[in-house]
């Protein structure tokens, strides 16, 4: 026990003095700090045996997680496996698919009902009971770590279900619980915060306030009015909730997203929207976690423009979180995919490259959120695209009405007086997977089978790590089965949170197959990136003209290696009209040998071209 409580005064030494001052800066009260400080030495003393080595070990490498091996699959337990024992069943799979991190999206206690997909916690100490319990948590970790596989799960910090404990006794009219959320008594303050706080969900949950009828007060509730908005200028609040971040945390999960991020604190008279004090927290949930378990990481939700994501990344002196969602760049894909033309995308591309490359992007075509147009309209005015009229060109495409689209899926919080909404439906029937099958056509099939894994082979060429959507590497399409669901067919993002396919998925090997011909081209786009030093994080990767509006071409570079990536957002054959004549190559994916001069790409194509 000695060598023990010497490593955490070693790590709380190294941390003590800011973690105090940004605990001060925020609370001025000591004894809630002391109380903090004690219990994180408790946590550190309830750490297993193995989890402790693990955070030894990524201590001295702490470069761990920007290897090119890291691949990510995310997906729904009770969708993917029925519950965690049928996910510690299925981790073979989830190996055979080169996946050695899951995110396993929300678990935690949620009402029926009134869960926002998970995001309306109710207990954060307990798994819903369908998906198992707290000891299968547990199970579950273990057998991934046996495997090499790290586990991911969301922690949500900015609100409770108003089923909470704490939420209750609010509603009783506990003052000490009411101070842990934002209460008033009456309609005044609610309508000066209104008066600068952005809307959410204008259609499905307007406003920013819940009134209360039974006691006669509003509550702030940002996203629905089931989750109540916490209260972080309540030093209460911060140290319950890192507790039971440190909780989750020594059940083995290895990173920890946090949810909203940027929506934590709230001030009147702004946009409560990435203040100061958020990064305060963060950077004091970072340097708690290097105390008490040092091995995990915080992957941030951020869904914002460029400028406002990279800021949670902190510094080098102080960093914050160790990863964040390339949320911009995964958007503009699919407007690419759209207009054919990749000059955003380029441009996009080029503003993340230029940025530190100790910064970590998590890369995905889908997840299980909708699809925001969140892109940079002031350069496609420029263009002549104006941004109402092209949003609607972009929701008009994907739903199949525009642009000799081959696409399918549904809008999400379609606004009708602003003419805004979002998307939603499957990476296989953005791609037209779903239309090919339904008209047996198979030549449209064979055109849909291969973009999708264009898109795949572009996204594993991005800077950062990327991440599979359950589903996504057997191609399956979007389940319209959620409308038959009362609990969910007013949201339209359960089209694509479809239960996995195990019949479909038993027919991998099976290349004449949909689901063989995509699982195969994406393991063998896999084993290219785990086998070439190239691919890591933090390798040189740049961007390279191909006078061709459809093509895009990224470069990489690192410790001697060259790889070029050509890929045709066309349905046409192109010539990608570039000039890296500095030596021969060879193509990974075929062998044959070829050289990036005027490079001739059939449609939706692509190439990954080493320099010899």
């Amino acid at each position: 026990m000695k060598g023990e409580e010497r490593i955490y005064q070693e790590r709380l030494g190294r941390h003590h003095d800011e973690l105090r001052w940004l605990y001060m800066e925020l609370y001025d009260n000591d004894s809630m700090f002391a109380e903090l400080c004690d219990r994180m030495r408790e946590f550190y003393l309830e750490r297993n045996k193995v989890l402790k080595a693990s955070d030894r070990k990524r201590e001295s490498d702490q470069n761990w997680y920007k290897q090119n091996d890291m691949l990510g699959m995310m997906f729904y337990i009770d969708n993917f496996a029925g519950n965690m024992k049928g996910v510690e069943a299925k981790l073979d799979y989830i190996e055979a698919c080169n996946v050695n991190y899951v995110h396993l999206m929300p678990f935690l206690d949620t009402p029926e009902g009134r869960s926002d997909g998970g995001y309306a916690v109710s207990d954060f100490r307990r798994v819903q009971p369908k998906l198992g319990s707290m000891e299968d948590l547990d199970s579950l970790t273990a057998a991934c770590h046996k495997k090499g596989i790290n586990v991911c799960m969301d922690f949500v910090m900015n609100h409770t279900s108003e089923d909470h404990e704490w939420a209750k006794k609010a509603r009783q009219g506990d003052g000490e619980y009411m101070s842990r959320y934002f209460f008033f008594d009456n309609g005044e303050e609610p309508a000066m915060y209104e008066k600068t706080v952005p809307q959410v969900f204008p259609t499905t949950a307007p406003g920013n306030f819940t009134w209360l009828s039974d006691i006669g007060h509003h509550v702030m509730t940002t996203f629905y009015p089931y989750q109540w908005d916490l209260n972080y200028k309540n030093p209460r609040v911060f140290n319950e909730m890192m507790y039971n971040f440190l909780f989750l945390a020594n059940r083995g999960i290895d990173i920890i997203r946090i949810d909203a991020v940027p929506y934590i604190w709230k001030e009147l008279n702004t946009s409560c929207r990435n203040l100061l004090q958020v990064h305060t927290i963060v950077r004091m949930m970072r340097m708690i976690s290097e105390i008490v378990c040092p091995g995990i990481l915080l992957l941030g939700e951020v869904v914002m423009e460029p400028e406002k994501v990279t800021p949670y990344f902190g510094t080098v002196e102080k960093p914050e979180c160790h990863m964040l969602y390339n949320v911009t760049t995964m958007a503009t894909t699919w407007h690419t995919v759209a207009t054919r033309d990749v000059k955003l995308l380029k441009k996009q591309l080029d503003i993340v490259n230029a940025l530190p490359k100790d910064y970590v992007f998590l890369n995905y075509l889908r997840c299980h959120d909708d699809i925001g147009w969140g892109l940079d309209y002031a350069t496609l005015k420029m263009d002549g695209m104006e941004e109402r009229a092209h949003k609607k060109y972009l929701n008009d495409y994907f739903q199949g009405y525009d642009g000799d689209s081959r696409s399918r899926g549904e809008l999400y919080n379609a606004d009708p007086v602003t003419g805004d909404a979002r998307f939603c439906g499957t990476t296989a029937s953005m791609c037209g997977v779903e239309k090919a099958g339904f008209e047996q056509d198979d030549a449209a099939m064979e055109r849909a089978v291969q973009m999708d894994l264009m898109l795949h082979a572009y996204m594993f060429m991005q800077s950062g790590i990327p991440v599979l959507y359950s589903g996504d590497e057997i191609g399956q399409v979007n389940d319209y089965t959620y409308k038959d669901d009362p609990n969910k067919a007013a949201d339209s993002r359960y089209l694509h949170r479809g239960a996995m396919n195990w019949k479909l998925a038993a027919l991998v090997k099976d290349t004449d197959t949909v689901e063989g011909k995509i699982f195969q081209g994406l393991k063998r786009l896999e084993q290219i990136r785990k086998s070439e030093k190239v691919f890591v994080s933090n390798a040189d990767t740049w961007t390279i003209e191909t006078w061709d509006p459809s093509v895009l071409c990224i470069g990489r570079y690192f410790d001697g290696d060259k790889v070029i990536g050509l890929f045709n957002f066309s349905e046409y054959d192109k010539t990608a009209w570039i000039d890296e004549n500095d030596g021969d190559y060879t193509e990974l994916i075929s062998g044959n040998e070829m050289k990036p001069v005027e490079v001739h790409i059939p449609a939706y194509g692509f190439y990954y071209m080493k320099k010899k």
